[in-house]
This record gives C-alpha cells, sequence and structure tokens, in this order.
C-alpha cells in the first residue's frame, strides 16, 4: 500500500519511524495544506493520505495527550456576517464539511479547520454552541476536500497538546501529544 503522510510541521513527525512512506511537509494552514497536497497528488498517485498532527480540544472528554480519529472536518469560517450573526452561504454550491468513514480503532471526533485557533472565550462559548466542535486543527477540512477531489481514501489522526481555551502555553503538552500521535499513527500503518 502506497501511504502519504501529510504534516503541518516537521515538528510533529518522527520521520524515521515512518521510512515506508511518503511524507510532506505542508506549513501550517488551509493554503498551505491544499496546495502542497494538490501539488503533491497531481505527480503521483497513492492509496492511502494520511493527515497526522496536533489539536486543540474543545472537549473535557478528550484530554492532553489522547490521539483521535477525526471523521468529520468543518471549515467553520466559511460564510458571511448579517450584524451580529454569522450565517454560512446556502446559494452557492460550496461544500464546507466533510464526512470520512471510521478507519481506525482510535476514539472518533468531529473537527472544525479554522485560519485563527480560538484563544478567546466569547468565541471559544459561540463556535461550540454553533458547531459543538470536539477539536480544531488549521488543515484537516483542507486534507479531506483535497482527497475527495482526487478520490483517494484519507485518514486525520490528532493528537491533543491543548485544551481550546484562553492561550496558556504552560498548560499545553506538545512532547506528550507529538509523541502519542506517531506511536498511533505507526500503529495505524502496521494495521493496515
Amino acid at each position: 500500500m502506497k501511504i502519504l503522510l501529510v504534516v503541518a510541521t516537521k515538528l510533529e513527525i518522527i520521520e524515521e519511524k515512518f521510512k515506508n512512506c511518503d511524507v510532506i511537509i505542508t506549513g501550517a494552514g488551509m493554503v498551505n495544506t491544499t496546495f502542497s497536497l494538490t501539488k503533491r497528488l497531481s505527480k503521483r498517485s497513492y492509496d492511502l493520505v494520511i493527515n497526522m498532527g496536533v489539536a486543540g480540544s474543545f472537549s473535557d472528554k478528550i484530554k492532553i495527550g489522547d490521539v483521535v480519529e477525526v471523521v468529520e472536518d468543518i471549515f467553520s469560517e466559511i460564510g458571511y456576517e448579517d450584524g451580529n450573526r454569522f450565517l454560512e452561504f446556502t446559494n452557492f454550491r460550496i461544500e464546507n464539511s466533510f464526512k470520512v468513514d471510521e478507519k481506525t480503532n482510535l476514539n472518533k471526533a468531529k473537527g472544525i479547520t479554522v485560519n485563527t485557533v480560538h484563544g478567546n472565550e466569547k468565541t471559544i462559548t459561540e463556535i461550540v454552541r454553533k458547531l459543538n466542535p470536539d477539536v480544531e486543527s488549521m488543515e484537516g477540512a483542507a486534507c479531506f476536500m483535497v482527497c475527495k477531489q482526487f478520490e483517494i481514501p484519507c485518514i486525520q489522526i490528532r493528537a491533543i497538546s491543548n485544551k481550546v481555551e484562553k492561550r496558556n502555553t504552560e498548560n499545553w503538552d506538545l512532547d506528550l501529544a507529538i509523541s502519542n500521535l506517531n506511536t498511533e499513527v505507526e500503529k495505524t500503518i502496521d494495521y493496515l
């Protein structure tokens, strides 16, 4: 099986664990991910894409260090403001939500993909009320979208590095999240 690992930063992957896979480091964010992944898939074919990385958790049930499979992801910011309300476009054919089949034994999560990670109590409350996500990343839905266009199966695996709250990096544990992420992705690949 020919597998491509898609990672935003070098920090998130221990490349020596994945010598039998191709790896692309896209850079953070949905634009970088879309560009890099589209460019790669235009030149090479794969049986599976695995988007791996860290994420923040909105859910008290998902703890720092936990690893989840995101099976639903939404571009949460595509829409327009009408006064104090945010509305999604309904008159245009803009696909902003992606659901995929479960492919791992990991706990399942609903994600949102954002340009700006949440760190304001008011906007955190609003996004939880509106979409009730479990996790947020800056790349997930972009990876799902590109893979859907290329008709390539995609798995998104995220390890929780922090709670989504007012930014406080002292509460983060990137080392634990990255270690657990790489262990679980390695197990997933071995299982496949």
